[in-house]
């Protein structure tokens, strides 16, 4: 698989600057004219159902439509993914997005769908920052030979994270 290249990283940056300068012929376009189903790759009750229902609320008062919450749990994210793929890419069919699609980028060899250009970012919802921690007379001091030593001891290495803790989350539509 091939990852985004620098550039690629900096052209999607330079556009996201841009944005506030648009014309206003652009904005003049009324969205949302009809409810937006916000897509989430969870269980009901779960973390990242509670951001997208507490999200869904605040922008349905403030541009006065639905945003309707809707769970697609399963396969580790890819079916709500698979689904915003699937949908007009019209802006009307919003994804979570987290941690877990990363993941299945790099670990899935055949998805049906490539994240990376089918999905456009839209917004950050949640920052967090993520700390890996080990015991200090753990051999790896890097994230580097943190890798080394699991490859060369598999089925050795046990991690563990607060049941509590939020990954960080986006909002995002599909791109084509």
């Amino acid at each position: 698989m091939k990852l985004p290249h620098r550039r690629r990283f900096l052209h999607l940056a330079v556009g996201a600057a841009a944005l506030p300068s648009v014309s206003r012929f652009a904005w003049a376009q009324a969205y949302p004219s009809r409810p937006v189903r916000m897509i989430v790759g969870f269980t009901p009750g779960s973390p990242p159902d509670t951001v997208a229902r507490l999200m869904g609320q605040w922008l349905s008062e403030k541009l006065g439509q639905q945003f309707l919450v809707e769970n697609r749990p399963g396969a580790g994210g890819n079916i709500s993914t698979e689904v915003v793929v699937r949908s007009p890419a019209d802006g009307y069919t919003l994804l979570l997005v987290g941690p877990p699609n990363a993941i299945n980028t790099t670990l899935y060899d055949k998805l049906s769908f490539n994240f990376l250009r089918d999905i456009a970012p839209v917004a950050g919802i949640t920052r967090e920052r993520l700390v890996m921690v080990v015991h200090p007379s753990f051999p790896a001091k890097t994230v580097p030979e943190f890798m080394a030593y699991a490859k060369a001891n598999p089925g050795r290495l046990v991690w563990r994270r607060r049941a509590t803790e939020l990954p960080p989350m986006s909002l995002a539509s599909c791109s084509r």
